[in-house]
Order: structure tokens, then C-alpha cells, then sequence
């Protein structure tokens, strides 16, 4: 890929119209007893169609630029025969790095609030504007942090519309009294997460994406050294955040989609720029600091 072809890649997203995700959703219903088992599949392709096939901006994607992500559905306690349902949810969503066969995950959310009702065949509804159905406002909410994500690490601070709809897709859902959408209870669901991308308080957090991804990772070919000491500035940001919200799910969710990519960054180079990687993300993810330690013992 040449340079002119990646600059087009960056910023086509000022064009005309296309579907936005490359999504694949998969339902898991093994802990489901039902003898109608064309139901999940009617549910799997009824997920993925509501994704990859609505217009969730004004901006053009070619096929190369859809955003990859997946869903993984597994579904719990249910009331499968009236439609009701409950289910532990991965959210993932990954970009390519400029000049390589590389993917860099951006999103590795777990969510375990999801409560909806899905009858087959019906039509899924949404609108930005009003609360419709509980399962339709996750969906779409997820789409557009998958979005402000994505912009996000392409150009500083790009991802500020599609976190704003996430915002308003939370405020409309809040009358459906739906686990996820409040500030009560846990501090790891959906309302604490798209606080914290619009927290004026942690913006130093969604610059660090833009100057991870695009000038750190996307260079990181040219020049590996640069590129750490890059990272190592966007992690004592991260801990600045962290030394004031310790249980700040955006830096959580930061590190359960980074800390394989980081430890592999950091596995070769100048041990001084090294240990304090590892002194950082031990201190703010000590449930692996096992894994931490290989970057101090590389060669």
C-alpha cells in the first residue's frame, strides 16, 4: 500500500454513502433448551443484517475500509418461548496498521447486562431520537463506539460525533429501567463507558488513541524506538487518569484490548523505555503482571 493510497483510506471518509462494519455476530445458545433452534440462527443473521447493512454515517466506505468487528452473543438465563433473553456479550472491533497484514484491536468489551426480547422474523427497529426496544439502543450503541473508536485513532479527537449518539443512545434507554444504561450498580457497563469518552476530564485518554494508532503504530516500521517512547508518553497519561479514577473502565477496557500488543512492542529495545512500560501497566493491570514481566526479561 502506497502513500497516497493510505491517505485516501484515512480521509474517503469524507465522501459519499456505504455500509460502515464488516461485523459478524455469533449467537451461542447452548445453555438454551428449545427444540426451535432455527430461532438463534434467525437471530444471528437478524444482528448481522441490522449492523452491516444500515447507514450509521454520512461518510463513504470502500469494502477495504469497513471496520471489522465481532459480537459474540452467549446467551443465559431465557425465556426463549415468549422471546425474553439475557446474555454475556464480547464487543471487538480491530484496525488495520498502515503497510502491514497487522490488525490492532481497539475494543475487547465484556458486557454481561444485556437483557432483550427478540421474536423471530419481527423487524428490528431503532432511532436515534427515542428509545424503541432495549436490544436495537445496545446494538446501535455499540456501533457507535465501534465508530468513535475508529475515528478516533485515525484523526485526534475524530470520534466526538459518534460518542456524543452513544451518549444519547444511553439518555433515551435510561426510561426502559434496563441494566447497563445507569451510573448505579457496576462501574464496567455501558453507561460508565461512554462517560468516560465524553469525560472533558479524561480527553487526554482519546488523544492518546489518535497518537498510539496513528502516529505510533502506523509508523512503527520506520522507526521502533520512536514509536515506544510514542507509547510510553500515551501510557503516563493512561496512569495519570488511573492514579485519579482507579477504576476508570476506559483504562480497563484500554488494557484488555492492548496488553498482548503491549508487551510485544515493548519485548525488544532500550530497557530503560522497557521497565517503565512494565512499572505503568503492572501498576494500573496487576492481574497480569506475569505477562508484564516478559518486556523486562526480553533480551
Amino acid at each position: 500500500m502506497n502513500k497516497l493510497l493510505f491517505i485516501t483510506l484515512v480521509f474517503s471518509h469524507l465522501t459519499t454513502f456505504s455500509q460502515e462494519l464488516n461485523c459478524r455476530v455469533k449467537v451461542n445458545a447452548e445453555q438454551v433448551q428449545s427444540s426451535d433452534r432455527s430461532l438463534f440462527t434467525d437471530m444471528e443473521n437478524a444482528f448481522n443484517q441490522f449492523l452491516n447493512d444500515r447507514q450509521w454515517t454520512d461518510d463513504n466506505f470502500e469494502n477495504f475500509e469497513q471496520i471489522k468487528c465481532n459480537i459474540i452473543i452467549t446467551l443465559e438465563n431465557t425465556q426463549a418461548s415468549i422471546g425474553n433473553f439475557e446474555a454475556n456479550v464480547q464487543v471487538q472491533s480491530a484496525r488495520p496498521v498502515y503497510n502491514t497484514n497487522y490488525e490492532s484491536i481497539l475494543l475487547n468489551f465484556a458486557d454481561r447486562d444485556w437483557q432483550f426480547e427478540y421474536v423471530q422474523s419481527q423487524p428490528l427497529q431503532f432511532n436515534d431520537n427515542t428509545f424503541q426496544a432495549n436490544l436495537t439502543s445496545i446494538l446501535a450503541f455499540y456501533t457507535y463506539i465501534i465508530l468513535g473508536l475508529d475515528y478516533d485513532s485515525f484523526g485526534e479527537l475524530g470520534g466526538t460525533e459518534y460518542f456524543q449518539k452513544a451518549l444519547d443512545v444511553v439518555n433515551n434507554a435510561q426510561q426502559s429501567n434496563r441494566p447497563g444504561w445507569d451510573a448505579l450498580g457496576s462501574t464496567r457497563n455501558r453507561y460508565w463507558l461512554v462517560e468516560n469518552l465524553t469525560n472533558s476530564q479524561m480527553i487526554e485518554l482519546r488523544k492518546g488513541l489518535y497518537k498510539y494508532h496513528r502516529l505510533a503504530l502506523d509508523t512503527y516500521g520506520e522507526d521502533p524506538a520512536k514509536s515506544r517512547k510514542l507509547i510510553i508518553e500515551v501510557l503516563r497519561e493512561f496512569r495519570k487518569v488511573w492514579n485519579i479514577y482507579p477504576n476508570s473502565i476506559l483504562v480497563i477496557a484500554f488494557l484488555d484490548a492492548k496488553s498482548d500488543e503491549l508487551v510485544n512492542l515493548f519485548s525488544e529495545g532500550d530497557l530503560q523505555v522497557r521497565r517503565e512500560a512494565y512499572d505503568i501497566l503492572s501498576a494500573m493491570d496487576p492481574s497480569k503482571a506475569s505477562d508484564y514481566e516478559k518486556i523486562i526479561k526480553s533480551n
